[in-house]
């Protein structure tokens, strides 16, 4: 099982890498093969709508030059795509956002004069993410807003674990590691799962 997780926070020390930790441990624990790619470490330029991605239905095809032509190999290699992110302003970072941007339109090419397909359709995708207010005021509009881009992307949406901070002086305890690990094995579960049944 190949792993990418896209890593949406700045801070390599903070709240949402803390509950990435006891989730990788455990997903190693099951030889999955993991790549993490901190975004803010990244050039992401925006997407400007010029449709240039559509003009060929079986690459990535934008014309902007900067690193989401190498995160497009990536996550297209990958079995499940992880999406790490605190919550800024009831949505994910900066960063995460221009690349969705990006791949919605590079993935799938709709758009053009030819409809072409899903480049990555049938892919995994979970949410790990932290956030201030309650998870279901929260983090609530993000999940809908991704559940949404799978839909639409031939994607399959597989969960999410979220966690509040309370402004404590440590935001990790045993209970929220018990959840990340929890939340390793249902991920691993799924996915076995399903490729048991692909493989009947």
């Amino acid at each position: 099982m190949k792993v990418c997780i896209l890593m949406g926070s700045p801070k390599k020390n903070g709240n949402t890498a803390s509950i990435l930790e006891p989730f990788i441990e455990e997903l190693e624990n099951y030889n999955a093969n993991l790549e993490m790619l901190w975004l803010y470490d990244y050039q992401i330029e925006p997407c400007i709508a010029c449709k240039k991605c559509q003009e060929n239905l079986s690459s990535f095809g934008c014309c902007r030059q900067d690193d989401v032509h190498k995160i497009f190999k990536k996550v297209l290699m990958c079995d499940l795509i992880i999406l790490a992110t605190p919550i800024y302003s009831w949505y994910c970072t900066s960063p995460m956002k221009a690349l969705l941007d990006r791949l919605v339109y590079g993935m799938n090419k709709y758009y053009g004069d030819e409809k072409g397909p899903a480049l990555w359709s049938g892919k995994s995708v979970a949410l790990i993410t932290t956030c201030g207010y309650r998870p279901e005021k929260g983090a609530d509009i993000w999940e809908d807003g991704i559940k949404r881009y799978c839909k639409h992307s031939q994607l399959k949406y597989i969960g999410m674990l979220v966690e509040r901070d309370l402004g404590k002086l440590n935001f990790m305890d045993t209970e929220k590691e018990e959840h990340s690990r929890q939340f390793a094995k249902q991920i691993y579960d799924i996915l076995e799962n399903s490729f048991k049944a692909d493989n009947c």
